[in-house]
């Protein structure tokens, strides 16, 4: 689907940013939830996933239009000593077909690069051929199981260049940060996660 919204920017997200995470993954339609979670994932189960990912061994990325998560991408380390990572990521319908996910995609796997990941797996249903098409420009290996298809990206080794670069897109993420909590702030979004626990 063609983009219908300006490009956006890409920043990580902080443990402050899970109310905002958990609305963009309440966005997604039924074909994007199913993609994303290899099921029909309902909303008390975004909720609770998203509750927790932030508590988890996770770095995640966020790519904002105006001010507003639209996609995201995600790295969780599987172990502490096995250099091995699962990646996973997810646009909103009417933000795909504009290079959101390659973006993630290339901060994502930047970020696993830096921290000495030696591989990255990336599972998605067999139906989801952009996440493959996305996976073999970044040069993954694709096999298919049982109606699944596992990706594995073997990342270079970190760099003087890498690393720079990822504190050079963190510093410029940093800016935007501070102005997008501001601005939540002033509406109001920050009582969202508030209101949310008291109805439930």
């Amino acid at each position: 689907m063609a983009s219908i919204a300006p490009k956006g920017h890409i920043r990580k997200l902080w443990p402050t940013d899970k109310a905002i995470f958990c609305d963009h993954l309440l966005r997604l339609d039924f074909d994007t939830r199913r993609n994303r979670f290899a099921m029909a994932a309902t909303d008390d189960f975004i909720e609770r996933y998203a509750a927790t990912c932030f508590d988890m061994d996770s770095i995640i990325h966020g790519y904002f239009v105006a001010g507003t998560l639209r996609g995201v991408g995600e790295v969780r380390l599987l172990d502490a000593t096995s250099k091995q990572a699962e990646a996973a990521f997810s646009v909103e319908a009417d933000w795909q077909g504009a290079g959101a996910g390659t973006e993630l995609m290339q901060h994502t796997l930047l970020t696993a690069r830096n921290r000495g990941v030696e591989k990255v797996y990336m599972n998605c249903l067999a139906s989801n051929r952009s996440m493959q098409r996305m996976a073999k420009a970044a040069g993954a290996e694709l096999e298919f199981e049982a109606g699944e298809v596992v990706g594995l990206v073997l990342p270079p080794h970190a760099s003087p260049t890498s690393l720079v670069r990822e504190v050079v897109w963190d510093s410029e993420g940093w800016a935007t940060a501070v102005f997008d909590m501001q601005r939540r702030f002033l509406c109001g979004d920050w009582l969202r996660p508030l209101l949310r626990s008291k109805a439930s």
